[in-house]
């Protein structure tokens, strides 16, 4: 899959920035904290090498996110400690091993998901940095690079008027299909979670049709802590639909012929499953020649044939 990922992800990224198809341009990153950082951090760096300015912005409180030589970080101050996030994603670790996520229910309404309340209200700390927000309103930037994982980049995108490019795996909920206006009629198309194929039966396609309904209904309050801190930096009342509906390309970790069959719009682009580090050779390991296995084999059956 590591082949066919970095074979497309140069394709995708050339007719965005890459230079040969348009100037250098000058590029805003709003990574995700944790392994989402692993698989961003090596576009991002690929970028810089291609002679985009790339301008990294992140919360002084993180996991992963670190200075690098090939782009630039601009931290703002975080409203919680390391020990408070590494307690709350215990917590949500936790709970994710003692129960199986068996619907949206159990996945969205958990009281284990506190972790993403820090994730969500950080964006808060990043606009109370008048000094940051003014870098970047000077900063003439030509787009945001985000994961639309906690909901800051997209907030950003919004508030500075930015073109966006988003970089995920996946979007809870319904936003991707709602954001990209993309046709998913439920009597086709599986619901996540909900343990279907595209092979449905009547009483089947009825499920899948109420699972629908409850993303829409309870979705809302899974974001609700982050749809508060955009209304708030915004000065309007602010919908999830409204953040999701603005990116301009969607860059989606993974390959149609893993998804069943449904529809997809031009600017929903598969770049393969880059979820990892590039794998390495294995190492070199020293076994005993044929000859010396034959003769320890050939000693264990007349030993095995000597009476005892």
């Amino acid at each position: 899959m590591a082949p066919a990922a970095w074979t497309g992800l140069p394709l995708c990224l050339c007719l965005l920035l890459a230079p040969g198809c348009a100037q250098a341009g000058k590029l805003l990153v709003i990574p995700m904290d944790g392994s989402h950082w692993f698989t961003m951090r090596s576009v991002v760096e690929q970028l810089a090498h291609r002679g985009h300015e790339v301008v990294v912005v992140k919360p002084e409180v993180s996991w992963q996110l670190r200075q690098s030589s090939n782009y630039t970080m601009k931290s703002y101050s975080s409203s919680y400690t390391l020990e408070d996030l590494n307690h709350q994603f215990w917590v949500f670790s936790e709970a994710q091993w003692k129960t199986r996520v068996q619907d949206v229910h159990s996945l969205l309404l958990s009281p284990s998901n506190g972790i993403f309340d820090f994730f969500f209200s950080h964006c808060r700390s990043l606009f109370n940095d008048k000094k940051l927000v003014k870098y970047i309103e000077d900063g003439a930037f030509d787009a945001v690079f985000l994961d639309p994982f906690d909901l800051c980049g997209l907030i950003v995108a919004k508030y500075f008027s930015l073109p966006s490019v988003v970089f995920t795996r996946g979007v809870f909920c319904h936003y991707l299909e709602e954001g990209t206006r993309c046709p998913s009629p439920a009597s086709y198309v599986p619901r996540g979670f909900s343990a279907l194929s595209d092979t449905m039966t009547f009483r089947e396609r009825v499920r899948n049709h109420v699972i629908q309904l409850e993303e829409h209904l309870i979705c809302h309050y899974f974001f609700k802590t982050g749809l508060e801190v955009a209304s708030e930096i915004l000065q309007t009342t602010v919908t999830a639909s409204d953040l999701f509906s603005q990116p301009s390309i969607w860059l989606i970790r993974s390959d149609f012929v893993f998804d069943y069959p449904r529809p997809v719009m031009p600017n929903m682009i598969f770049i393969g499953g880059i979820n990892c580090h590039p794998g390495k050779p294995l190492s070199q390991v020293s076994c005993p020649s044929f000859p010396l296995l034959r003769i320890t084999w050939l000693g264990r059956e007349r030993k095995a044939e000597i009476p005892h």
